[in-house]
Formats: structure tokens, sequence, C-alpha cells
């Protein structure tokens, strides 16, 4: 399925898709305040309903996605005793290869079917917040005799990580805050890129069994891009589990935890899973911006009032990650 990138910033009402809109965020670039309200308009919209929505006009090179893509597949298409080699139980601070089953994302669930590989922001051993011990602070791990691999993936971070902090600027504007109002937040953001493979769903599978348990994600945004496979399904009050097929030339972008906190609920995390009936590998590589580890969260004034105050004491980012963390891996 192809959706247009070229619909105007200006439109009031997004194109639908399974009842997620796709939003053209292009006008976020554009000199014309307008435009850049308008969608952040758009924005809130789907914030305030499932906190998922895609988007278009997001400015990424195919280039650049296809070759994460294909180092992703090559990596996880490599030997056993290569993937041990980088395995994320050798890094103090989770970066690297997770084997298949390794995770459980919905509780009373068989473990997750799929296999991963975490890259973060690269900090060398003597760099202050290292030393330190910072909670995911640290160097990656780079799979050996792949020398194509690390430099796509640092590209690709890049710049999910500028996408990241123009998709927060949008974010300010559906608050109607001012546009620079997460300018400190987005300051040596903390970011972790997800590369996924997921096996096709076993003919006969454990009661529960899927690729990927229902789960909300920990932090702020969550940038998607996901092969033409299928098998993301989003939660729906009304509906249930609805699909997020994929669509050409865009992201699926949803909301984290922390930023359901920081709006007081107003904003909606929602809950997600992966169910890959395609028969087939599937393929995906979620972009996690959290944001600057030391700064406080504390609920917008404008998310609360004296009939729904705060429900939540301020906390750190690196504070709300780390006991996210917690709770999923003990």
């Amino acid at each position: 399925m192809m959706i247009s990138t070229k619909s105007s910033s200006l439109q009031t009402a997004p194109q639908m898709v399974q009842g997620i809109p796709v939003v053209n965020i292009a006008g976020l670039r554009s000199a014309d305040p307008a435009a850049r309200a308008a969608v952040g308009a758009q924005m809130r919209a789907a914030c305030l309903d499932k906190g998922f929505f895609y988007i278009a006009g997001h400015g990424i090179e195919r280039g650049l996605i296809n070759a994460a893509f294909v180092q992703s597949e090559n990596f996880f298409n490599s030997p056993p005793e290569s993937k041990w080699l980088v395995d994320k139980a050798h890094s103090p601070c989770n970066r690297g290869y997770e084997p298949l089953g390794a995770q459980v994302l919905e509780a009373g669930a068989p473990p997750d079917l799929k296999e991963s590989f975490y890259i973060g922001v690269d900090l060398p051993a003597d760099d202050a917040r290292v030393l330190a011990g910072k909670f995911n602070h640290g160097a990656n791990q780079w799979p050996r005799d792949m020398p194509a691999f690390r430099p796509a993936m640092q590209a690709y971070f890049d710049a999910m990580t500028a996408l990241g902090e123009l998709l927060m600027r949008g974010l300010a504007l559906s608050l109607q805050l001012d546009e620079q109002h997460f300018a400190a937040f987005c300051r040596d953001p903390v970011a972790t890129l997800r590369l996924l493979h997921y096996p096709p769903q076993p003919a006969n599978p454990q009661p529960g069994e899927k690729g990927c348990g229902a789960h909300t994600d920990f932090g702020s945004l969550t940038i998607l891009a996901q092969d033409d496979v299928g098998g993301l399904q989003v939660w729906d009050g009304a509906q249930g589990w609805i699909a997020a097929p994929p669509i050409a030339d865009t992201f699926v972008v949803n909301l984290g935890d922390l930023i359901a906190r920081w709006t007081n609920d107003s904003y909606r995390s929602t809950l997600h899973r992966v169910v890959n009936t395609a028969g087939c590998e599937r393929y995906s590589m979620p972009f996690f911006f959290t944001g600057n580890p030391d700064y406080v969260v504390s609920c917008l004034p404008n998310c609360a009032t004296p009939e729904a105050p705060a429900k939540y004491q301020p906390v750190t980012t690196l504070e709300h990650l780390s006991d996210c963390y917690r709770r999923t891996y003990g």
C-alpha cells in the first residue's frame, strides 16, 4: 500500500489507515509558523487518541534506511557463534546481541519469538558518564567481519536522533507550548536503536506465544521502520487489536511511558504487539528516543488542573528508564 507524501502540511484531516493517522511532518521544517502549528495540531489529535501515528515527509533518505536493513539482515543470518561474540551479556550497558526467547514482554506469556541487537550512543571508556557508572552509558559492541555494519548503523542512528528532536518540537507545538520547550530535554539524549528479527509464527504455537508480547514502550518517542511483512498490532479500546500495516516511505511513531507521565496521562502510551503470521522472516528497526538522562520530568503545567492534579512525582529521565528496565529484566 502506498500513501503519498506530497499532501499539504496544512491539511487538517490526515489520511487514516486502520484508524491510525498518517501525518505529513514536512511542515515542521517550514519557515511558516502556521505550517508548523498545523502539523502540531495533527500530532495532538493522534497523541490524545492512541499515541500512534505514521509520519510521511520525514526527510530520511531511502538509501540510508535500506542500508541499515541490509546490514541487520546480514547480521541475523550470520552463524550463531558470530552472534554470541557480541552477546549482550558481555556488555555493562545493554549493548549487543539478545538471542531468541530472551525477553518476556507480556506477563504470563511464553518468551518472545524474536532476536535483537542493541545500539546506543557510543561512548569511550574514559567518558565521565561511563566512569561514573551511569546506567546504559558506554561503548557499543560491533559484529566482527562485517565492515559495513558499523558505518551503516551509525549513519542511521544519527539521522534518527535528528528526527527525534524534530518530532519533539512538533510535540511541543501539539501541547501549545513554545516550539523549543523540549530543547534542554533533547540535549545529549539517551537513545537506542534496536534491530529485530522475527521468525515465522509456529504452526502450533504455545498459548499466548507470539513474536513480541503486548507492552508499552519505556521512553519518549519510538520511531519504527518495518519491512513489508507486517505483523504490528495496536490496542484500540473500541475495536481490540488493530493492524498497523507497512506503508511505503513512512515510519510508525508511538509515544512511550515517559510522555504519558509528563502529560499526566492525557497523551497515550498504548499497548502494542507483533504476531508474524506471514510465513516468512520479519525485520524491523525501532529507534527509542528517550531524552537527556538528567532532565527532571514533572507534569507539564497545562496538563494538570485542580480537578485532575498531577498523578506522578518528578523523576529524572534516567531514573524512569532504570526503573522500567528493572521491571522488564529484573
